[in-house]
């Protein structure tokens, strides 16, 4: 090769990287336009409902109609065990993985606004039992303890909606992110699952003795056709289309590969798997259909481009799930739901990117190096691990980093922090990149603060958080 050619060579490949981007984000700016549409579609459909809502109260008395102490209580709380009950079902439906939401909103928006709701449903049904309580208290002129005694004796369903409180109160602890780390991911779904155990119980209770459905056969019509609507989409999204889905692919697992110790690769072919449209950076639900665990639904990272003929995922010993996996045996068949993310080449804005994992947070960079266009130089990897034994897919890495003219960088060490004299040590014009992240929480956490602190914009950070 003469030295013009391998000059020209580097050239050709940043001028492929620039075109590369600027195609992207012609296509992100189409998605991002048709996401905002369909998005405020589905925030009109929500708000009308919540109006409904609103209107079947106010059209049972409302407040309106009170005329002292005791009535402005128990008004208070019809309204907010209304609007208790009706965010519970949109908390569901939020991670119903209902494909038109997720396309709209992105699955982690989706995350975060159901945890925001899920708190915001609680307290308003903990108001609705303290102001209901309380105003029965007043308009009875008894004690507390023999109004509560009569409420539970008396009042249809009291006893099973209490019972769907307490144990949406224990759904929302265990969600809580000081609780939450310290809980087995295992321990978490299931407790997590209870959350449609206490609205199922509560419905009864609704029906049975709200005001607003009482005698009033459209109220009831309307009330009963949310939950059933509710209910079927879990049905057909959560249930029924992963089995089709399974059904058709065909996936099972081809080959289970010992990266190291506690760290395991598995390999899964099916057919027809170009039509799951799967991204380098995504991630899958995938449920292994073995006879202890086929119940549980883990979302693990592709750790290897998709090519339409297998998916890989590579997972660390982090409890008891992660540990069977590396037991697993060729031939078991697997479900998935997804993809998801938007940790993906098409975030790109800038012809030059920083991947920056920690741990077991390298999968989906792992996967970005085969996919992400970019020359000699575009692409700068940083991976930062407690030990040297915490590095996983180093030879892959290397491998890769050679083939591409990546600039590779190991950070190891329990005191090594990337602080922002670091970074940009490490990648000097960080601050004109843009940087992909993901690992731990508290690592993205901080090495975000980092970045910002180096100059890096806002809107220049993608993120992945890694946590089971």
């Amino acid at each position: 090769m003469s030295d013009r050619s391998a000059r020209m060579k580097p050239e050709r490949g940043g001028e492929v990287a620039r075109f590369s981007v600027a195609a992207a984000q012609i296509r992100q700016s189409a998605r991002m336009g048709e996401r905002r549409i369909a998005g405020l579609s589905l925030a009109a459909v929500a708000a009308a409902n919540g109006v409904v809502v609103v209107a079947l109260w106010w059209r049972a008395g409302g407040l309106h109609e009170a005329h002292g102490t005791a009535e402005v209580l128990v008004g208070l709380g019809r309204i907010t065990g209304l609007i208790g009950a009706y965010l519970s079902l949109v908390m569901i439906l939020l991670l119903g993985r209902i494909p038109v939401v997720d396309r709209a909103i992105g699955l982690d928006r989706l995350a975060r606004w159901h945890r925001w709701i899920g708190h915001a449903c609680l307290w308003l049904l903990i108001a609705h039992t303290v102001f209901i309580t309380a105003g029965y208290t007043v308009g009875d002129r008894v004690s507390l303890w023999a109004e509560t005694e009569r409420l539970i004796s008396t009042y249809p369903g009291v006893i099973t909606a209490t019972a769907g409180l307490v144990v949406l109160i224990g759904v929302v602890v265990s969600s809580v992110v000081i609780v939450r780390r310290r809980l087995r991911y295992e321990t978490w779904y299931f407790v997590h699952l209870y959350a449609y155990l206490a609205i199922a119980l509560a419905f009864s209770h609704q029906i049975a003795t709200g005001t607003e459905f009482v005698g009033r056969t459209g109220a009831r019509a309307y009330w009963i056709a949310l939950y059933a609507a509710t209910l079927g989409a879990l049905v057909v999204f959560r249930v029924l289309a992963p089995l089709v889905r399974g059904a058709r692919l065909r996936l099972r697992v081809e080959r289970v590969v010992h990266e190291g110790p506690g760290v395991v690769s598995l390999e899964i072919g099916g057919v027809g798997l170009d039509r799951l449209r799967a991204r380098a950076g995504q991630f899958f639900g995938w449920r292994f259909l073995t006879r202890d665990r086929w119940w549980e639904v883990h979302p693990f990272s592709l750790s290897a481009a998709p090519d339409g003929r297998r998916l890989r995922i590579t997972v660390k010993d982090r409890g008891d799930f992660t540990a069977r996996l590396a037991r697993v045996r060729p031939g078991t068949r697997v479900l998935v739901e997804g993809p998801y993310g938007g940790f993906t080449a098409a975030a790109r804005r800038r012809p030059r990117v920083a991947l920056i994992a920690g741990g077991v947070g390298i999968t989906p960079v792992r996967a970005l190096l085969e996919e992400m266009p970019g020359g000699p130089g575009d692409i700068a990897v940083v991976y930062r691990a407690a030990r040297a034994d915490d590095v996983i897919l180093r030879d892959e890495l290397d491998v890769l980093a050679a083939r591409r003219g990546v600039d590779l960088h190991y950070v190891v060490g329990e005191g090594a922090r990337l602080s922002a004299e670091h970074l940009r040590a490490l990648v000097a014009d960080i601050a004109e990149r843009d940087v992909y992240l993901c690992g731990p929480p508290a690592m993205i956490d901080a090495i975000r603060a980092s970045l910002r602190a180096a100059g890096v914009g806002r809107r220049q950070i993608v993120t992945e958080r890694f946590e089971l």
